[in-house]
């Protein structure tokens, strides 16, 4: 082979080459800019019974939009707005998992706290399910300390350094480890305040919004007809005590985020 030949072939592979990583490229950019696609089905909602919000005479003005009426003095939710504010609201919370944001999912109600856990655990994200922490994202360096003593005292105790100690002693440090744990266990590995706040009770959770709200985090919330949605940057009209409510938005989410 002559070496015109042979640098012919050189060049010809090179095009190949630039050409396949051309491809690529595209593909990659294909992925990333792949819009997000939300399933949510009215008659679903209302299986769920997303519909149904509190007593008529307990309603926050900044509701009315979205009540469709009255039932048994219960107010009734509009399937077709909330359906519209669940697919934005989860729209946003997937776009912004792909860029790499920090969700924390809220839902201190105890019915909920299974099914919260599960859902965090499986993507990762921290979470609060025993209580809110006042001064969690106000006061953030001060909750830090906290959690980091109980991942030190896990540490220890895994490590054997506390085989030392009288049974007594022991059982005691368990204890502090068991109630640490339920405060801070959903959220060891979080080194500074979450991105986005997703509360699943505004009106039990009203501390959390309030902190997210000064600290400019971003914030997606069920609100029920007694909650004030202008308070929230994503609220979504729904129920917010019943347990198929809470699970069938937060498999939407997973589906979304998956």
């Amino acid at each position: 082979m002559s070496k015109k030949e042979t640098k012919e072939k050189k060049e010809e592979g090179k095009k190949k080459e630039k050409k396949k990583e051309s491809e690529n490229d595209e593909k990659k950019k294909d992925k990333k800019e792949e819009k997000v696609s939300v399933d949510i089905n009215v008659e679903e909602l209302g299986k769920a019974g997303l519909h149904f919000g509190h007593s008529s005479s307990k309603r926050h003005p900044n509701m009315k939009p979205y009540i469709d009426g009255v039932k048994g003095e219960v107010h009734i939710l509009d399937l077709t707005k909330t359906a519209e504010k669940l697919e934005q609201a989860l729209i946003f919370l997937a776009e912004q998992k792909k860029k790499g944001k920090s969700i924390m999912i809220v839902g201190t109600k105890p019915q909920t706290e299974q099914i919260v856990k599960e859902t965090a655990k499986k993507h990762n994200l921290p979470y609060i399910t025993y209580r809110w922490i006042g001064g969690f994202l106000t006061n953030f360096n001060e909750v830090k300390k906290r959690i980091k003593h109980l991942n030190d005292l896990l540490k220890k105790r895994e490590a054997g350094d506390f085989d030392k100690y009288t049974k007594k002693e022991q059982l005691e440090i368990d204890r502090e480890i068991e109630a640490l744990d339920k405060k801070f266990g959903g959220v060891r590995e979080l080194n500074s305040i979450p991105d986005i706040l997703f509360c699943l009770n505004m009106d039990k959770d009203e501390i959390a919004i309030e902190e997210a709200r000064q600290k400019d985090v971003k914030i997606v919330a069920v609100c029920d007809s007694n909650t004030d949605p202008m308070k929230v940057d994503y609220p979504i009209p729904a129920n917010d005590d019943a347990i198929s409510s809470i699970k069938l938005i937060l498999e939407k989410f997973d589906e979304v985020i998956s």
